[in-house]
């Protein structure tokens, strides 16, 4: 796009304040003009830094929950911060940060098309259906940390988590946290905000401790019922012994490997991260990128530019999920129709190149 790129990678921009990453990025621009600074993901010591002096600071989030994001530095008129997720986006532009814009995520489909299949990669990872991320089941998890909890705030927790788990397009986990449930919890598992944070402790133990539980539930739940009917395999980093019908494969390289999971598998499932609210996540972008058949749960979000049934699908419940699955596995032109229309779609509209063009004519680069 014509932009000369100096690539700077340091565990520093992770810090929320550093002298280290201060001296840093004095040395990184002196004598050399730039025009903005670009990141995956939020900041606060580059949002901090650019604001000193005067550089604006372009975000790309692709991270649910983001801690790091929820930082007063996010005010800074430096920013561009860019938020996957509209109901995110609203929620803090409704809030009064004027720094942030919604922009669905992208995918280099040119790359994924220099990665064709042979009948070796076939065999490696062809399957009736598979299942890409985390299973959120590591000891020692956020939610387990609240074992010793009463057992009327744990029933009630469980409670929440179940009812969340049963509903799609409404997330209320934060809001049923109320302040005798948030003092019970801290009692167990203190959480104080960091020094620059704006995070409250409902968001924390809402996206964090419950929504990752709820998603934990729903993935093994929605396996164990998949796999109970079709070949099934799961690509994940921890074993799953509770589910022995399904072909747990382990971690999976996301640049080299994932891909031919994705153009192989006849269904490839999205069971989004209970935190990201009506966004796409990336793993959507990616399967549809690859040119692979996308069954998900609804995401308010997708209506905005992909059409149901045509691009992609959707399922409203795990019985619809199944009945779904078998259909398409036994209609292979229906189901490779969608995947390219899904393909050609994220192909013309949802690459890098429109994406940051986007992006650079709000941060007014163009």
């Amino acid at each position: 796009m014509g932009h000369e790129l100096t690539v700077v990678s340091t565990p520093l921009f992770l810090e929320r304040a550093s002298e280290e990453f201060d001296k840093l990025f004095e040395e990184q621009i002196t004598g050399q003009p730039y025009d903005a600074v670009f990141s995956f993901n939020y900041s606060a010591a580059v949002s901090t830094n650019c604001n000193r002096h005067n550089i604006p600071y372009i975000s790309w989030i692709y991270d649910s929950p983001l801690l790091t994001l929820y930082s007063y530095t996010i005010t800074n008129p430096c920013n561009y911060i860019f938020l996957f997720d509209s109901e995110q986006y609203l929620q803090l532009k409704n809030g009064g940060i004027n720094t942030v814009y919604y922009m669905p995520l992208a995918v280099n489909t040119a790359r994924l098309d220099r990665m064709p299949i042979n009948t070796r990669v076939h065999q490696v990872f062809d399957s009736d259906v598979s299942f890409v991320g985390s299973m959120y089941n590591e000891k020692g998890n956020f939610y387990e940390r609240l074992e010793n909890i009463s057992p009327y705030v744990k029933g009630y927790l469980d409670a929440v988590i179940n009812a969340q788990q049963r509903i799609y397009g409404a997330n209320f986990l934060e809001d049923v946290l109320s302040p005798d449930i948030i003092k019970a919890i801290q009692e167990i598992t203190p959480y104080t905000p960091n020094k620059d944070g704006i995070e409250t402790p409902s968001y924390v133990y809402a996206n964090y401790f419950l929504a990752r539980k709820v998603t934990q539930n729903e993935r093994f739940e929605i396996l164990k019922a998949v796999s109970d009917h079709f070949t099934t395999k799961l690509y994940t980093h921890n074993p799953t012994p509770e589910l022995p019908d399904v072909i747990n494969k382990g971690p999976i390289d996301f640049y080299d490997n994932m891909p031919y999971v994705f153009k192989c598998s006849k269904i490839n499932l999205n069971i989004t991260l209970r935190s990201i609210k009506s966004g796409i996540p990336l793993r959507c972008m990616d399967i549809m990128g690859a040119g692979g058949f996308l069954l998900t749960n609804y995401q308010a979000d997708f209506l905005e530019y992909f059409t149901p049934d045509k691009d992609f699908v959707y399922y409203e419940s795990i019985d619809d999920l199944i009945r779904k699955c078998d259909y398409y596995i036994k209609h292979e032109d229906e189901r490779k129709a969608i995947a390219l229309n899904g393909y050609n779609k994220v192909k013309e509209f949802h690459n890098y190149k429109v994406r940051l063009n986007d992006i650079f004519k709000i941060a007014g680069l163009i």
